[in-house]
């Protein structure tokens, strides 16, 4: 239990002990931002039927000569069909959507033809094939349209339910329990009293377990004595993954590590070389994974960003678990122990082309508004000790932050 790994090691560790969920079939709206767990084959052409893009007049392009007169003989409005076939020398009315009718090979817009009297004479030239949408020419009747792994959004759902798929088979959302300990907890809603304070870490957490697309379980305080861990981390080894907070430390009240040892987990390291977060122990039994975090606040959310979160989402079944980095000009000075990575929370902002990063303010791991006033984590790299205002850094997005 020596072994202190390094913070893209202690991440790669986490990524690698965690797998996949299995599947279910949810309702198509429920399947938004999960991961498709089977293939989708489309049970029909898209379009389904050759159609007008424009409201305007279904033509043959070849009668359309500037200035000629085409008798208009029918009319086809979205969800009706053509009653008489386009002869050649007339015009057929027609509104957006509509099917096209045999032989009509364009479309003109209104915009571009002049009606009077019966007949519609078209201004310009018409090209063969405008303003038609051909069936089949987004999606083939028999191909494969989504793929397995293939990240529900708004688009994907728009593409389902156009091939009539009313459910989706998806990767399962992981139950999430969270357990916060100590005896200077006391419940939300309740009067903090001397030497007391709210538990605010697992609600932290169950917005943070909540944003990344699992599904939060609160389950209490354990308080500092060895039945209550037992009691409440053996009930949280029960779910899909068993987040905690505090009592990870070397305190002679920091039970976490030794009841999660006699319930039978293995403990994969127990400290990180990264600041905050050092005093972070990651293991699993039976295939949970255990997240046992620190009680600062700041602390407890940056080890979930970083670490926690990845697991969760490739539990999910996303391929993209790891917020994707890019550099940024620091504004300031900043020194660090070398031999450890610094996550600094800054307040990003993008100037003249260049992205420049300002601390977010005092960087105590007790100080939440600091976390509020961010919108970027700053990962300064463990083989340096100084960074002068002007160099650049790697930040990435804090989660849930908009920029």
């Amino acid at each position: 239990m020596d072994f202190i790994p390094a913070f893209e090691e202690a991440r790669r560790i986490i990524l690698d002990s965690v797998t996949e969920l299995d599947t279910e079939n949810v309702e198509l709206l429920e399947s938004r931002g999960r991961v498709l767990a089977r293939d989708v084959v489309a049970p029909w052409n898209l379009p389904r039927f050759s159609n007008s893009a424009m409201d305007g007049y279904a033509v043959r392009a070849e009668d359309c000569r500037e200035g000629r007169a085409l008798p208009i003989i029918d009319y086809i409005a979205a969800g009706g069909r053509a009653t008489k076939s386009l002869s050649p020398g007339t015009a057929i009315k027609i509104m957006t959507g509509a099917p096209v009718p045999d032989a009509c090979d364009s479309v003109v817009p209104i915009e571009h033809a002049q009606e009077q009297d019966g007949a519609v004479r078209v201004s310009g030239v018409v090209t063969q094939g405008q303003h038609v949408r051909h069936a089949g020419e987004d999606v083939r009747e028999g191909e494969t349209i989504l793929s397995t792994g293939r990240l529900l959004r708004p688009y994907e759902i728009n593409m389902l339910a156009c091939c009539g798929q009313s459910h989706a088979w998806v990767v399962r959302r992981p139950r999430v329990a969270i357990v916060a300990t100590g005896d200077e907890l006391v419940a939300l809603g309740e009067n903090p009293g001397a030497g007391q304070i709210v538990n605010s870490n697992a609600y932290s957490l169950a917005a943070a377990v909540c944003a990344v697309g699992a599904v939060p379980v609160l389950l209490g305080i354990a308080r500092d004595n060895l039945a209550s861990h037992r009691e409440i981390l053996s009930e949280g080894l029960k779910a899909d993954a068993l987040i905690t907070s505090a009592g990870v430390s070397v305190g002679d009240r920091d039970l976490v590590r030794e009841v999660l040892q006699e319930l039978g987990v293995e403990l994969i390291f127990w400290r990180v070389n990264v600041k905050p977060g050092k005093a972070m122990t990651f293991g699993k039994r039976k295939g949970v994974p255990v997240f046992a975090l620190p009680g600062n606040p700041v602390s407890s959310m940056l080890t979930f960003e970083e670490f926690a979160a990845p697991a969760l989402l490739k539990m999910m079944g996303h391929k993209q678990t790891v917020k994707t980095m890019f550099p940024a000009s620091l504004q300031s000075d900043l020194r660090k122990r070398k031999g450890q990575t610094l996550l600094v929370r800054v307040r990003l902002e993008y100037v003249n082309g260049k992205y420049l990063a300002w601390s977010a303010g005092k960087q105590d791991t007790g100080l939440v508004r600091t976390m509020m006033e961010a919108n970027a984590i700053a990962v300064l790299s463990e083989d340096r000790e100084t960074f002068a205002a002007g160099d650049e850094v790697l930040v990435h997005l804090l989660g849930g932050a908009e920029f």
